[in-house]
C-alpha cells in the first residue's frame, strides 16, 4: 500500500526551509532551487507543492502568522483564570517581541517578508491582513478596561491599541538591530503600559 503523504506537513517544512534561508541572508536572493536544496528535496518535488514562488511566500507567511498567534494564545492561556485586560495586552505584546530564539527567528523573517512586501502587492496585501483584526482586540481590551475602571477615562481608543502595536514593531526592529536587549525592549513595553493605564487625569486649573 503506498505511504500516505501529509501534504500540509509538508507544506509547512518547506516553509521551514524558507524561513532559515530568510533568517539568514533574507528573501529576495532564495531562489526555488535554493529552497528545496534547504528543504532536502529536488526542485521537482517542491513543484508540486507550490507551483511558483509567490504561492511559496505567501503560504509560509501564512504559516509563520499561525504559529506567532499561537505563540500569543498560550501565553495568555497560561495567565490566571480570569487575566485582567491589561494582563492580556502584555502577553500579547511579548508575544509580539523577539526575546527568545524562536521569536526572534520569526521576527527575522517578519523582517525579510516587510522588506519585499514594500515592492509587492500580494505579500503587501497579506502582511497587513492582520493589523485591523489585531487593532480592534487591543481596543476592545482597552474599552473592557475602562469599563471595569482600570484605565483612566478617554483612552480606549483606535489610536492607542495602534501606537501599542506601533511601539511592539519598533522595538523588535531594535532588538534586532542589538540597540538594546530583549530585556530593556519588555521594560519599556511595561513602561508604555503604566502610562497607559496609570496616568492619571489632571485638572487643567491646577
Amino acid at each position: 500500500m503506498p505511504k500516505k503523504v501529509d501534504h500540509e506537513a509538508r507544506r509547512q517544512e518547506i516553509s521551514e526551509a524558507l524561513w532559515r534561508i530568510a533568517s539568514t541572508r533574507g528573501l529576495d536572493g532564495a531562489s526555488l532551487r535554493d529552497v528545496a536544496a534547504e528543504a532536502g528535496i529536488s526542485l521537482g518535488r517542491l513543484q508540486h507543492y507550490f507551483r511558483t514562488k509567490d504561492e511559496m511566500l505567501a503560504f509560509a507567511l501564512q504559516h509563520i502568522n499561525r504559529l506567532a498567534n499561537q505563540r500569543i494564545r498560550a501565553r495568555i492561556e497560561a495567565l490566571e483564570e480570569e487575566p485582567t485586560p491589561r494582563q492580556v495586552l502584555r502577553a500579547c505584546l511579548s508575544g509580539m517581541l523577539p526575546l527568545d530564539a524562536e521569536s526572534r527567528t520569526g521576527t527575522l523573517v517578519g523582517a525579510a517578508y516587510f522588506h519585499r512586501a514594500v515592492h509587492d502587492a500580494t505579500l503587501r496585501a497579506e502582511a497587513k491582513d492582520g493589523i485591523p483584526k489585531l487593532r480592534a482586540f487591543f481596543t476592545d481590551q482597552l474599552r473592557r478596561a475602562e469599563e471595569r475602571g482600570e484605565l483612566p477615562p478617554g483612552r480606549a481608543t483606535e489610536d492607542e491599541a495602534m501606537l501599542l502595536i506601533s511601539l511592539a514593531d519598533g522595538l523588535s526592529t531594535y532588538v534586532l538591530l542589538d540597540v538594546h536587549g530583549p530585556e530593556q525592549a519588555m521594560r519599556l513595553m511595561d513602561l508604555q503600559l503604566a502610562n497607559l493605564f496609570d496616568r492619571k487625569e489632571t485638572d487643567p486649573d491646577h
